[in-house]
């Protein structure tokens, strides 16, 4: 697929990444020329230096033949104009953009193809927000994925030291939950992928992923972790776009406090914010974080623009008693670095935009993708279309499928049903498989197995 890339900043430059391996042709565009050129010199693309709505730059870049546009630049109105131009003199079939103003997100009429013409709108801000959602939801999750629509879910759970999951096998565990529909699509023991069978065991630091349906999930939530007290109080570093939405989120559930640097911006947030307590200052700062009893935080959310702060000011919470602690980490290298050491979850707004992205750029009837271990994995949602004849899914028996190695289908969505993946289970059209492919350099082969034969109408 030719695909034009405006803007290489973190999610510009991580997309480009991402698609350059599946033997896309890219071609990236910046007003930076050295950005262009540290990404030109690792991956095989093309780069044009310019502002990314001109229509010179555009079409410099190869609009005229490009079947996808996605306008990633740190500015909404560069982005919306971009689509405008493209659709207008390029004919561009597909035009995404990143749109981070709320504002606009609630004029959804302003997207219209008689208006601005953008096909599909993805705001990091609102991705990173439903993630950490999700997770003070599910306590004791490192993520938690939804497909079709809410009704699978798929969590990442780590098996703790001395806890209910530590050394018991697979066999053991189904037992355990055997009023319970679930199955195990991978266990990453010591960072590498296990498909694992009954007699797998789990150890200390393994992070399984489960997945179910959402009724399921919750009672299996409930049997394996320790019975924590709930979540009461939380501690919100950041007053920003992410913070803000956070906030107004769960200020009807949950005691909030918010602590932001700029004066102005905590003026702002106390005239929005109804139930919470926004207070003017560092979340650095020891003796305010003290002052404001972090250590009866049952969770600290560090959500700055500046990585080297939020890790700080993560690590400080957790040292002064803060029960559970998660960061917004930008820069893929430090998210490795501090992950499940003093931070408990690093959350990256790349790895969640990737994913929306990717979405639109796989072949075959793929509707959800997750991006997952740092871009090396992906869990997939692709829907089964044809015939016997006109199909390589339809049909068939799970166990029939040739599946690329390091992959499993881990459920299927018929209808309003939710079936865990079994040998037997036959596929039919218009089935949701939700798979998981542990190692991204097969994505291109599921691909091909949910992409009809021509005969099929």
């Amino acid at each position: 697929m030719k695909i034009i890339i405006l803007g290489a900043g973190q999610v510009g430059s991580s997309v480009a990444a991402n698609l350059v391996n599946e033997d896309n042709d890219i071609t990236l565009v910046d007003v930076n020329p050295i950005a262009l050129q540290s990404i030109s010199e690792r991956y095989d693309l093309r780069t044009v230096t310019g502002v990314a709505s001109h229509p010179s730059i555009l079409e410099k870049a190869g609009a005229k033949d490009a079947e996808m546009i996605l306008a990633v630049t740190n500015c909404d109105e560069v982005n919306m104009i971009a689509c405008q131009v493209a659709y207008t003199l390029f004919h561009t079939p597909t035009k995404i953009a990143r749109i981070r103003e709320i504002e606009y997100l609630k004029n959804h009429p302003l997207f219209a193809q008689e208006a601005l013409p953008i096909d599909v709108l993805i705001s990091p801000d609102r991705l990173v927000t439903e993630q950490i959602q999700q997770l003070i939801k599910h306590p004791g999750a490192l993520q938690v994925l939804d497909f079709a629509d809410g009704k699978v879910q798929m969590v990442v759970i780590r098996a703790s030291y001395s806890g209910v999951l530590e050394g018991l096998s697979l066999r053991e565990l189904k037992e355990r939950l055997n009023n319970i529909e679930y199955k195990i699509a991978v266990i990453y023991s010591s960072g590498k992928p296990i498909i694992p069978n009954a007699d797998t065991v789990i150890k200390a630091d393994d992070e399984i992923f489960f997945i179910s349906s959402q009724k399921s999930m919750n009672k299996l939530l409930q049997h394996i972790r320790i019975k924590d007290k709930p979540l009461k109080n939380i501690m919100i570093s950041g007053g920003g776009n992410i913070g803000l939405r956070l906030a107004e989120s769960l200020e009807n559930e949950y005691k909030i406090k918010l602590l932001e640097l700029d004066p102005k911006k905590a003026s702002l947030a106390a005239e929005k914010l109804k139930n919470t307590i926004v207070l003017n200052g560092d979340a650095t700062d020891e003796e305010l974080l003290d002052e404001e009893n972090i250590d009866n935080s049952d969770v600290f959310c560090a959500l700055t623009n500046a990585d080297e702060v939020n890790i700080i000011s993560s690590m400080l919470a957790k040292r002064l008693g803060a029960r559970k602690v998660m960061a917004l980490i930008n820069r893929a290298a430090y998210v490795d670095l501090v992950q499940s050491n003093t931070i408990d979850i690093a959350i990256s707004p790349q790895q969640a935009t990737i994913g929306s992205l990717l979405a639109h750029v796989r072949k075959g009837d793929v509707v959800v993708v997750h991006s997952l271990r740092r871009g090396a994995a992906e869990a997939i949602e692709a829907i089964a279309h044809g015939s016997e004849s006109s199909s390589k899914v339809v049909g068939k028996k799970i166990q029939d499928i040739e599946l690329p190695e390091g992959t499993t289908i881990a459920a299927i969505v018929r209808g309003k049903d939710v079936l865990m993946a079994k040998k037997k289970i036959i596929i039919e059209t218009n089935d949701h498989l939700i798979l998981f492919v542990s190692d991204k350099k097969h994505v291109k082969e599921v691909e091909s197995l949910f992409q009809v034969d021509i005969t099929f109408l």
